[in-house]
């Protein structure tokens, strides 16, 4: 029964994606699902993505998570590394400034269109389409250089606490300076220079 494959295989707040639910057929999966939506058992996010319903110990109606949600849709699409988190919610996660974003940006295989702004259970998210395709190889080298296309605008920091962080960034991550040298011409030119201000240029040399 499909329920309970969805019960023993999902957390109660992990997003469920209908193609990747087994059956007889898509068509079937979609009336099956229907159905449990309309008993009350799943909660659909929007078409093609829905969740358990459950209740949290607060006695509120429980909500999909917006980071397991991002992860498996943006980040690591069919267990294969397809993004990467960009933005002031990089900047923040690493510790290069306090401000929390007001929206989750990523950087997706999964974009379709060059910019996207989407609104998940009431949390906004946009999507951009990465320069070149992100994979395992490449992936920290991408990030990197998306944070030096930004980190003059969001950094807080002094300039000598800039490039500490910087270096803590770069070995935490693993980024290949090979690799930067590679795609770093896709990128703007303050790239190159927030590089240099950060102390890293001899790892480019």
């Amino acid at each position: 029964m499909l329920y309970d494959y969805i019960v023993n295989n999902y957390d109660k707040d992990e997003p469920i994606f209908l193609s990747e639910l087994p059956g007889k057929s898509k068509n079937y999966i979609r009336q099956e699902m229907k159905r449990l939506v309309d008993e009350g058992q799943i909660e659909r996010l929007y078409n093609g993505v829905y969740y358990l319903s459950y209740t949290t110990i607060l006695g509120t109606k429980g909500k999909v998570s917006i980071d397991k949600f991002i992860e498996k849709k943006y980040l690591l699409c069919r267990g294969k590394v397809s993004g990467y988190v960009t933005g002031i919610q990089l900047a923040n996660m690493y510790g290069f400034t306090t401000q929390n974003p007001a929206c989750i940006e990523v950087c997706s295989n999964e974009a379709t269109t060059k910019q996207r702004k989407l609104d998940i259970a009431g949390r906004k998210v946009i999507v951009y389409k990465p320069l070149t395709e992100i994979n395992e190889e490449n992936i920290t080298a991408l990030q990197f250089l998306d944070l030096m296309s930004s980190i003059d605008k969001y950094s807080e920091l002094s300039e000598e606490e800039l490039r500490n962080k910087l270096r803590e960034f770069v070995k935490l991550i693993n980024v290949d300076f090979m690799k930067v040298k590679k795609y770093i011409s896709l990128f703007p030119d303050r790239v190159f220079k927030n590089i240099y201000q950060g102390g890293l240029m001899s790892e480019l040399v």
